[in-house]
């Protein structure tokens, strides 16, 4: 059996330093499918779980800044209770749940891929596509989110209000551009500056929540006081709960970090057992890192929703108060002084900021894997250094349509969170069932009613969360459809294999001049192939002594972009040689094996077709959405992409 993988048709040109800089370090997402690089690309190692755990973490960990503030507009003296529900919700149903999706989608795909699997065709690729919208609604809203609110927290500072005030675009546009230059820098930086801000900006919250508990404590009517409020407000402890469920789905931004835990898998240093196909280590370490952020994090939120509720008056929560959007900080100020709550501001302001690396590392993880693949994004999508640049521009397109503000983003973040959530249960919940686990499966399909509940509440309260989503997916669908028409003609076989006959049939033709005809297999009997030859030969003046080889392809998903190409040899009634082929587009197909045939042995084969009857246009669009039509004139376009030589190129005949 023979393999070869595509190799250059010509000597590239060389290539230029800026041009060798942005496609260093090609993402390896993918791996398996895609074609050889000109150069190697260097193994990545990995990192500890914990270090990782720190890039997520200043997403996840940064929603401190705001969560208290959001849970105490939302539920008033509740807030503690609410807060309660939710983490409730986060450690029994999202952390188990994301846990499995870390086993079964080891190589970072997330629930996306567990989903892909379920729908073949176009309709597969849409619905990856139409979960992408939501995911870079999620990855690119928390980028200009957080960076907004880190410009709020700054312009709000007592020391820089004055000078600062009404430049909150021009700042975050800033902080988007410092949050990119550090991903073009390179990925180890950006995990390193992850780890210096999330133990910081942890290390100064814990000494804010203990202050906050020991006024609580020693202020004893504070309690008394909150508890009576609350009893007088909702009567019993099941009222209580109610309306905690009640206004749950508005606290749901706290639940924001597992998908791009799983996202950044890759990313999780694994054990020296490991292999590609089975990463135990790997799957040990990130199921550690999203266990341990969110036990972390449901601390904090518990704690911290208790003492802002109890220490700070309900009016500074509103719009306008000194604690809206800054509770924690507030509290920093009051009890531990202006220069500690200096401090505060500017570590709450630069883990804000930095809160949009693990949405990028997210999309520089998720975006290449899929949008190549089908053929739907151009070669320097798999780079990362290209990739940081386009949601850079993005991102600074958001900020400016929405004025940097934080609440018009709100319903965009909490939308795309919880439509990835839900589908990462419902994923985990048909695993489950196909697995066999009865308790598993009723246990997430629970779960999984849970986070729809969430997930419709949320967009009939906040409608222009799914509007925002809807424009994200309308612009990717719109940009992969034209990508892949721009790629129409591109030769796509990543490597050909050939069996035993198969090499027995290349190798006897090259004895001679390599002839083929393109056959549409029917009914596959003698006739079909002896009135072919006949009609071969009539309309191309082939002499009567020349050999050929029939090829025949079959087409089994057309959505496919990029496939290998697996060839096998057959002789057909005792005398006709047949190469069959299965690929997702026959002048592809085609189009590879010639050139594969005259790498391979020296000779320029030819090849022979009818002409296909019926309107280019429409033949056209049979080639682009299922692989067939107009096959003589696209294998012959193919041919002439893959190779501008006119002499080294295959011939096509057409009768």
């Amino acid at each position: 059996m023979a393999t070869a993988d595509k190799a250059a048709r010509t000597s590239p040109p060389r290539a230029s330093r800026l041009r060798t800089w942005m496609l260093q370090g090609l993402s390896d997402m993918g791996k398996g499918t895609q074609r050889q690089q000109a150069e190697p690309e260097p193994v990545h190692k990995g990192q500890p779980w914990w270090r990782v755990m720190c890039l997520t973490g200043v997403d996840y960990f940064s929603t401190l800044g705001y969560q208290p503030g959001i849970a105490a507009l939302a539920a008033g003296l509740l807030s503690p209770v609410a807060t309660i529900v939710l983490v409730i919700v986060t450690l029994a149903g999202a952390l188990p749940v994301y846990r499995r999706v870390a086993e079964e989608s080891p190589h970072g795909q997330g629930s996306i891929a567990m989903l892909e699997r379920l729908l073949t065709f176009w309709k597969g690729k849409l619905f990856v596509l139409t979960l992408l919208g939501f995911a870079a609604t999620d990855f690119l809203i928390t980028i200009t989110l957080s960076a907004a609110d880190a410009s709020t927290h700054l312009v709000e500072n007592p020391h820089l209000t004055e000078a600062l005030h009404g430049k909150e675009v021009l700042i975050t546009l800033i902080l988007v551009a410092l949050l990119g230059a550090v991903f073009l820098k390179g990925f180890l930086e950006a995990i390193g500056v992850a780890v210096v801000l999330v133990g910081l900006y942890l290390g100064l919250n814990v000494v804010v929540t203990i202050a906050g508990f020991w006024h609580v404590i020693t202020e004893g009517h504070v309690i008394t006081d909150w508890s009576t409020a609350l009893t007088a407000e909702h009567g019993n402890v099941f009222a209580m709960i109610g309306v905690a469920l009640i206004v749950f789905p508005k606290l749901a931004l706290g639940l924001s970090g597992f998908e791009t835990g799983v996202a950044v898998m890759p990313h999780v240093e694994g054990e020296p057992g490991d292999t590609e196909e089975k990463p135990t280590g790997r799957i040990r370490g990130t199921k550690k890192l999203l266990t341990v952020a969110a036990v972390i994090m449901s601390v904090f939120l518990i704690s911290t929703s208790f003492i802002t509720t109890l220490l700070i008056p309900e009016k500074e929560f509103e719009s306008g108060g000194e604690a809206n959007g800054r509770a924690l900080a507030y509290l920093a100020h009051e009890y531990l002084g202006n220069a500690f709550g200096t401090v505060y501001d500017v570590s709450t302001i630069a883990i804000l900021w930095f809160a949009g690396a693990s949405a990028m590392a997210g999309l520089l993880n998720l975006m290449p894997r899929y949008l190549p693949r089908y053929g739907m994004a151009p070669h320097w999508a798999r780079a990362v250094r290209p990739m940081v640049i386009v949601f850079t521009l993005v991102a600074f397109l958001v900020t400016w349509i929405f004025d940097a503000d934080v609440d018009a983003q709100g319903g965009a973040y909490a939308t795309g969170v919880l439509v990835l959530i839900s589908s990462a249960a419902i994923a985990v919940t048909i695993a489950a069932r196909k697995a066999g686990q009865r308790n598993w499966t009723i246990a997430f399909a629970v779960i999984s009613a849970v986070f729809l509940y969430t997930t419709v509440v949320n967009i009939i309260e906040r409608p222009d969360g799914v509007k925002i989503g809807a424009c994200f997916i309308a612009a990717i669908i719109l940009v992969s459809l034209l990508s892949r028409l721009a790629r129409a003609f591109e030769l796509r076989v990543t490597h050909v294999t050939l069996d035993t006959m198969a090499e027995r049939f290349v190798r006897d033709i090259a004895s001679r001049r390599a002839r083929f005809i393109a056959n549409e297999p029917d009914n596959r009997d003698i006739t079909e192939y002896r009135e072919k030859i006949e009609q071969i030969r009539a309309d191309n003046d082939v002499p009567g002594q020349e050999d050929f080889v029939f090829v025949e392809v079959t087409v089994l998903d057309a959505s496919e972009f990029e496939a290998g190409l697996n060839v096998r040899g057959e002789v057909m009634h005792g005398r006709y040689r047949v190469l069959t082929l299965e690929s997702s587009s026959i002048p592809n197909a085609l189009a590879a094996l010639l050139l594969y045939v005259r790498d391979t042995t020296g000779q320029t084969p030819h090849i022979y077709f009818e002409w296909t009857e019926g309107n280019p246009f429409t033949n056209f669009l049979r080639f682009f959405l299922f692989g067939q039509g107009e096959v003589a004139p696209v294998t012959r376009e193919v041919l002439r992409e893959a190779e501008p030589d006119r002499a080294r190129r295959p011939k096509v005949h057409v009768g």
